[in-house]
């Protein structure tokens, strides 16, 4: 019997209640815990080098250790925690941690590419509901999709992995990285998932590998195309003028590097124990393996949001900063420090700023 004294609240009074009684207070919300660094793709764009497991000598986090690490972030506040990869499915032990997390409480995300879901773990999803899957897309057609990620068969199988959660009613999301390669089936791939009842969402902005390399930008859109991409979407363009009303035009923070929101309410937990402030910004960390998360996230974490630029760049000054996606992570992976600005982020901002009208803000 439903009890007329306690009020309902749909998730996002919920979330905005929450992040109201939390403002001002560093809490770890919502954290990713990258599983792996292995996959069963070979995508040519991926951030992670083909064969990368870390730095030699370095092991994955045991299931015993991410069982500590997962009691630690309950502890100290975690109620949203993405279980990423790699491919995440690849750990044998991937139902033992995602069981162990989902009983703890927390709100559970899940990213694959789904060519390794089976109707076992599509039946243990079922039993122990995630938040959330999203599977992304490469390509609506087998060529474009295995064009990107090198592996025959590899599209039919995200097909029936698609299939097996959709069957189970499971809360599915589909979305992709718009690059040169499927540039030309973005909005098939759009018209897909609408007519499976999912949502869509992709991402033209393609980072550097964690090793360093700029592989992943030869396959980058340019600036202009990743507007248009923009423009060609109504749905995303009412999204940016909401954005762009409550955030362009606020003059970012001179004094620090951090101007976004890594290390106030969430973190990242790398595959061999790694925490940093953001999935992005992985340097510096502290190695969990060597403390506990209380120390990580209180100390470490809090000093890194604090750190100072150490010299005058125009990021200091730009207005359009929230439209750029300039930050300390994409800035390391790009030229190997946190500072020197990423050209490409720059020249896509002020085409966006353009295309929505806010000329008078670009000098």
């Amino acid at each position: 019997m439903d009890c007329p004294h306690i009020p309902e609240l749909s998730y996002g009074e919920f979330g905005e209640r929450l992040r109201a009684r939390i403002a001002g207070q560093r809490i770890p919300l919502a954290g990713s815990l990258e599983l792996t660094f292995r996959c069963n793709l070979r995508c040519v764009h991926c951030y992670v080098a083909h064969g990368h497991n870390g730095l030699p000598g370095q092991e994955e986090l045991t299931c015993a250790e991410i069982y500590g690490i997962l009691d630690h972030v309950v502890d100290e506040g975690c109620l949203w925690l993405l279980l990423t990869g790699g491919e995440p499915l690849l750990r044998p032990d991937f139902l033992d941690i995602y069981g162990y997390a989902r009983r703890k409480g927390l709100l559970l995300t899940l990213f694959t590419n789904g060519t390794l879901i089976t109707p076992r773990i599509a039946d243990y999803l079922a039993e122990w509901r995630p938040f959330k899957v999203e599977i992304t897309l490469y390509g609506r057609t087998q060529e474009t999709y295995e064009r990107v990620t090198g592996v025959p068969g590899s599209h039919a199988r995200c097909m029936k992995g698609i299939e097996l959660l959709l069957e189970r009613g499971l809360p599915l999301k589909l979305k992709t990285m718009a690059m040169t390669l499927n540039r030309h089936e973005l909005w098939d791939m759009k018209a897909y998932a609408e007519s499976l009842g999912v949502n869509f969402r992709f991402d033209p902005l393609l980072n550097a590998r964690l090793d360093g390399s700029s592989d992943p930008a030869r396959f980058r859109l340019s600036p202009e195309e990743a507007v248009a991409c923009d423009l060609e979407d109504p749905q995303r363009m009412d999204s940016w003028r909401q954005f762009c009303q409550r955030f362009v035009g606020m003059p970012p923070d001179p004094e620090h590097i951090y101007h976004c929101g890594a290390g106030v309410h969430t973190f990242h937990i790398g595959p061999h124990g790694e925490l940093s402030a953001c999935m992005i910004a992985r340097e510096p960390h502290y190695d969990l393996r060597q403390g506990c998360f209380r120390e990580g996230w209180r100390e470490f974490i809090k000093e890194v949001r604090l750190q100072k630029r150490t010299r005058d760049v125009k990021c200091a000054r730009c207005r359009l900063i929230a439209l750029c996606g300039q930050c300390p992570g994409w800035a390391q992976l790009e030229h190997g420090d946190q500072e020197t600005p990423v050209e490409y982020l720059c020249q896509v901002a002020h085409r966006r700023a353009e295309a929505f009208g806010l000329g008078s803000m670009t000098s």
